[in-house]
This record gives structure tokens, sequence and C-alpha cells, in this order.
């Protein structure tokens, strides 16, 4: 039986992983507690389907409109970091599936990395942010880290074959979002709702635009350096329009593991709960004649420089992750509300990556603190708006 709770039970990958646990049933899973943003009508009606004792909310008026739908149920309601925090700290919980996007997860993850729990990760900023701190508290106490992101999860998978001593390379694939054969200057004019039409995946807005920035590949390329413990220069990416290899690993002699499947969500989802068992799941039928062909490409960084910007944070080190996320998160947020052209997201954050350079908090630092990591997102989201408004 496992005590699941999760982080972000409202958005995509919430609403998938409560679909899981359906299918694992009763008697495999129990989700302990629930937290959700200001989605409250949703939460209070998972709340009741599975029967959590405690859910949380992230703002207060969510949390006084939460309290009283969920009003002579018994389900106590908390609300903010502290509420998070509080669910994965319950005894009943040994499994986090964190899902919330952006910084505003980070408290409950590192909070669950100290009580040992099972680490789910579908939150690519936990690792964006603070790699090297999560990683030693994971370390110390026991905490399992398992990826969620299909891409990390095939890597995951992939190295079941092998140690990462015996690595050559790993190689993310890419679909390409919707602007893969775009010429630069259509790409240069692209809309709003030209962003938001992915040719794969259905997802939430802020992942999506960030597909078609390939901003998504760039964090995901910060991710894997810190989740698998190996140098950017062993970390590469490939497109791949049809999404069916997930992602591959290459060892050092020469043999090549790829992960492959439908793209379903729900399949690394399970994985990441289950390990290393593998329990049933109705899936589509893995059909090769009828998937046909399989196809790749190389980056066009010209096109998409997100990526050459990922190998900068890199270089970087320090606080560069939480500055890269956070300037990331605002230029995104000021092209959905149609303030600023598609390629201004990437040159957004590259400004601030060359001002945090010359005059940002935390700059020289090696190994930061978790408080000089929240002060640099803090410094790149002002830093961000200004250079919006300049």
């Amino acid at each position: 039986m496992k005590g699941v709770v999760i982080l972000g039970s409202t958005g995509s990958i919430g609403r998938n992983t409560l679909d899981v646990c359906r299918s694992m049933g009763p008697e495999r899973v129990r989700v302990t507690g629930l937290v959700g943003g200001s989605q409250w009508e949703l939460l209070a009606a998972q709340a009741r389907e599975h029967r959590v004792p405690r859910v949380a909310v992230a703002t207060d008026a969510a949390h006084r409109e939460l309290s009283k739908a969920l009003a002579g149920t018994g389900i106590e309601v908390l609300c903010g970091p502290e509420g998070a925090r509080a669910l994965v700290a319950d005894p009943a919980c040994d499994t986090v599936l964190a899902a919330i996007s952006g910084a505003a997860g980070l408290p409950a993850v590192l909070e669950a990395a100290r009580r040992g729990r099972r680490l789910c990760l579908s939150n690519k900023e936990s690792l964006v942010l603070t790699g090297p701190i999560l990683g030693r508290i994971a370390r110390e106490h026991g905490a399992e880290l398992i990826p969620v992101d299909s891409e990390h999860s095939a890597i995951f998978q992939a190295l079941q074959a092998g140690t990462t001593r015996e690595v050559r390379r790993l190689v993310l694939t890419a679909s390409g979002g919707p602007f893969r054969e775009w010429p630069a200057e259509r790409i240069a004019r692209a809309t709003r709702d030209e962003a938001l039409n992915h040719p794969t995946w259905k997802m939430g807005p802020l992942i999506t635009i960030d597909s078609a920035t390939l901003m998504n590949k760039a964090l995901e390329v910060v991710e894997a350096r810190w989740l698998f413990d190996l140098p950017p220069e062993q970390i590469d990416v490939v497109i791949h329009p049809q999404s069916i290899i997930h992602s591959l690993v290459e060892f050092v002699d020469g043999s090549v593991m790829a992960q492959m499947g439908v793209p379903d969500m729900r399949v690394p989802i399970q994985y990441a709960l289950t390990y290393p068992a593998r329990l049933p799941l109705e899936t589509a039928p893995f059909d090769l004649p009828t998937i046909g062909r399989l196809t790749f490409e190389a980056v066009d960084r010209a096109r998409f420089p997100a990526l050459d910007v990922a190998y900068d944070v890199l270089r970087r080190g320090g606080v560069a992750g939480a500055v890269f996320n956070a300037a990331n998160e605002v230029a995104r947020a000021a092209f959905l509300a149609e303030r600023i052209a598609f390629p201004a997201i990437v040159r957004t954050t590259e400004r601030v990556l060359e001002r945090h350079e010359v005059a940002g908090p935390g700059r020289d630092l090696a190994a930061p603190s978790l408080e000089e990591v929240l002060e640099a997102d803090r410094w790149a989201r002002e830093e961000a708006e200004r250079c919006l408004t300049s």
C-alpha cells in the first residue's frame, strides 16, 4: 500500500496521476493528500472522490471557498506552502508526486526529501533551481528521486541496463513543437494561439509555450545533469517529431537503449509510483506498422537558441539555474499576455543572465544555500520585468 500526496493535483500531471491511482486500485495505493492552486472546485471534487483526509491550496481566497465546499466532510483544509509541507510530512505519506509548476512547489519538495520519501519529480524547477541542494538532502535522508517527465523517465528506465559510469551519452528527444518547420522570420511573428497549438501533446499553456521555444528541453538538459550526475558534454538533444522514442542512453560499448511507447503520461507516472515493479495499464496498442516511420533531426540552434542558454547556465553554475528559470517564467507570462513577441522570451532570459553575471546576487557562489537560490530567483523576476519595460 502506497500513501501518495499529489502536489498539483488539479493540473494535467496531477489529473493523470489520479487516473493511475484509480487504475492501481485502493489495495495498492491510497491518496493521503492533495495540493492545488486556485481551482478549488476541482480540488473539492477530487478530495471527495478519493476520500483524502487533508488538502491544501495556494491562496487565502481559494482556502475560504474550499473550506466552505468541504464543510461537514471531515476533510481538513490547509493553506499555502506550510499546508503543502504538512501533507508531505504526514507519516501516512511515503510517496510524493511533485507536479506544481514553477518555484511554488519547492518547499514541499525539499520537505519530502528531508522526510526520506519517494519523490516522483514532474517539477523541472526543483532540480533546475536546487539540483545540488536537493541531491544532497536526498542522499542524507535516504529519499528516492524518480523522474516523471517522459524524457527523464525514459533515461531512468534505459539505465536499468547499465550504470552511469558506463554511459557515453544521454540523448533527450524533443518533438520540435509547433514551429519545427517554420523559418526564422515566421517564428518571429508567431502569435499566442499558434504557439499554444502543439502537434503531439495536450498540455497546459506554460509547458506548451516552453515546448514552442524549446525552453522545456533546455530546462530538461539542466535537470538531467543533476538527476543523473553527468557533465553537460554528455547530454545531447535531438528532434524526434513522432514522440515515440522518449529518450535514449548510449553506453561506452556502443550499445544504445531507447525507451519507446505511444505518448501517454500515465506510463511514466505509474512507473515512478511502482518502481521497480511494473503493473498492467490500459494504453493504446504499440503498432509499429501503423506508426510507420521514425525520423530525427538536429536542433537548429539559430532558430531555437534556448538550448545554448541551458549549456551556458551549467557552465556558470551556482544560482544561474534559478535566474534562468525565473527569467523564463516572467518572459513566458509576458508573451501569454501578448506584451512581447515570441523571440523575446529567450532574448529576455539571456539578458537577465548577462546582467546577473555582472551584478546579480550569488553569482560567484559555487555551492549556494536555499536562501541564496531564492534571493536569486526574486532578483531575476524583478530584473526580467525591468528588461521587458526598458
